[in-house]
């Protein structure tokens, strides 16, 4: 029996359009999802939005516009980025409008209240709106969010809240025995050291008309709605069906599932990896199995929040529209490293797609379509010897990278590195590329009308070529979809089709073309 994968990504607030670091997260759950499915997992890859919040409601009056129609419009946004981005998700939840979605929190509260772990009490703290969350003294840095560097409000209410406290010691064997594993290393020390500090309860509703009557009301309480963390942290479930009578999906895709991964930014790690998981013991259901944290897109070394200037010059579906769906998921997952911050610029995405997919695997696969229709009328020939003497070591330089590549991709994104994974999957471009220059099949070819020989190690030479290249196709296809399969259309057949450009160079007016090289 397959594996059983539930993927899901976190859902932002829809206080305004998406911005490239939302999709950095989107993109690596997508090759995710393709390689565990190329693999012969069944692979569910959820998204959605987070309408209920404070941010959104004030955006909206700031906007003059109906916050219901705020959260539709930006709600509109994200969904829209499945197709610039190539994305095979099965589901996408909006919190606001989705009918199975109330249904699941209330449920998660009322099991939770059964346990005890509710209650209700005055309460004074530090809120940052931003965050939507409370923030000890400790926490701040010179008074100020560690996040957003804005000074929080001061928030005092009565409001129901939620017994953290209580699920310290299950939440450090939980992470520490690997039953839920927070990815990378550091991210998993952040939280153990969070937990040992001491777990404080935390408000779980606001008073209604602090948060302007949006969101979900407690229940039995309608002057309080459920904080806008707990009523998120929900779509995890609630799409499954977790609140409908029969249950829906929820037991295939969460209760019976070998893995449910959570791809989340590092600012709402606390969330995901302490929050969500007590709420879930609390309430009796099967926690995560894995928290996959990545870092921050920044501009000029800022973070990219959608609220920022450079927010606008990196949209998802305006970058794609000029640069290509490839380009933008090549380098989303080629050139962002496991951890640490990365700067993204229009130069260093275009730069990385001339270079890579362009320059590299774009080239070799259009001169290996072409040799074969110059030499083999488009049939592509059957392999015979290894090949000439001088190309023997290159060719299995390339023979063992087409041989690793699965097995090395499939344990860097075992291990969440997309850097590692589109590496391997590289080296066979580059291996072949140095393959054919050191076989010279042009060379064989004039050798070819007078020696048998030679015409075999053509035969060998081109026939290597055309299985790197349809290897490639499939390596690429979890990161690149879109370019895999032009790939397979060129190189899959017997006979080849003419050949077509699987990547044409970028040429942007607004980045100037390095020099050329001195005569």
């Amino acid at each position: 029996m397959s594996e059983r994968i539930y993927l899901s990504t976190t859902i932002p607030y829809v206080n305004a359009r998406p911005h490239l670091g939302f999709a950095l997260e989107l993109v690596q759950a997508d090759a995710l999802a393709r390689h565990w499915r190329q693999r012969g997992s069944a692979v569910r890859f959820q998204t959605g939005t987070d309408d209920n919040s404070l941010k959104t409601v004030l955006s909206a009056q700031a906007s003059g516009v109906e916050v219901a129609d705020l959260a539709r419009r930006n709600a509109d946004a994200f969904e829209a980025l499945r197709e610039p981005l190539a994305l095979s998700s099965d589901d996408f939840i909006r919190t606001g409008s989705d009918p199975r979605h109330r249904p699941a929190a209330e449920r998660l509260w009322r099991a939770c209240a059964a346990r005890g772990d509710i209650y209700r009490r005055q309460y004074n703290g530090l809120y940052c709106v931003g965050c939507e969350q409370f923030y000890r003294a400790a926490e701040l840095v010179a008074g100020r969010c560690p996040e957003h560097g804005t000074e929080p409000e001061t928030v005092t209410e009565e409001n129901w809240f939620f017994r953290l406290s209580r699920y310290t010691g299950l939440l450090q064997e939980a992470i520490k025995s690997g039953r839920l594993r927070v990815e990378p290393a550091g991210r998993r020390n952040e939280v153990l050291a969070f937990l040992a500090a001491g777990l404080e309860d935390f408000s779980i509703s606001r008073a209604a008309g602090r948060a302007h009557g949006w969101g979900i009301p407690v229940p039995g309480d309608p002057g309080q709605v459920m904080y806008v963390w707990w009523d998120a942290l929900c779509n995890y479930i609630s799409a499954l069906g977790y609140g409908l009578g029969d249950g829906g999906d929820y037991p295939y895709w969460w209760a019976d599932s070998d893995r449910r991964v959570h791809l989340v930014g590092k600012g709402v790690l606390r969330f995901h990896a302490v929050y969500w998981p007590a709420m879930l013991a609390s309430a009796r259901l099967p926690l995560p199995t894995g928290v996959l944290v990545h870092d921050y897109l920044t501009v000029a070394g800022r973070k990219i929040s959608k609220s920022s200037p450079a927010a606008a010059d990196a949209e998802p579906a305006a970058l794609v529209a000029r640069y290509g769906t490839d380009a933008i998921r090549w380098w989303l997952l080629r050139e962002v490293p496991r951890t640490g911050d990365t700067d993204v610029t229009v130069e260093r995405i275009v730069a990385r797609a001339n270079g890579d997919l362009a320059g590299g695997i774009g080239n070799l696969v259009s001169r290996t379509v072409a040799m074969v229709h110059r030499y083999r009328a488009g049939a592509v020939p059957d392999a015979g010897a290894p090949g000439p003497d001088a190309a023997r070591p290159t060719a299995a330089r390339l023979n063992a990278a087409r041989q690793d590549a699965p097995g090395l991709v499939h344990a860097a994104l075992e291990d969440y590195d997309f850097r590692a994974a589109t590496g391997a999957v590289w080296r066979i471009a580059e291996e072949a590329n140095r393959y054919l220059e050191q076989a010279a099949p042009w060379q064989l070819a004039r050798a070819a009308r007078e020696d048998p020989q030679a015409a075999a190690q053509l035969d060998t030479v081109l026939a290597t070529a055309a299985g790197a290249c349809r290897e490639l196709g499939v390596q690429l296809a979890p990161f690149v979809p879109g370019l895999a399969a032009r790939i397979e259309a060129q190189c899959g057949p017997a006979v080849l089709p003419p050949p077509e450009p699987v990547f044409p160079r970028i040429a942007d007016p607004g980045i100037p073309e390095p020099p050329a090289p001195a005569a």
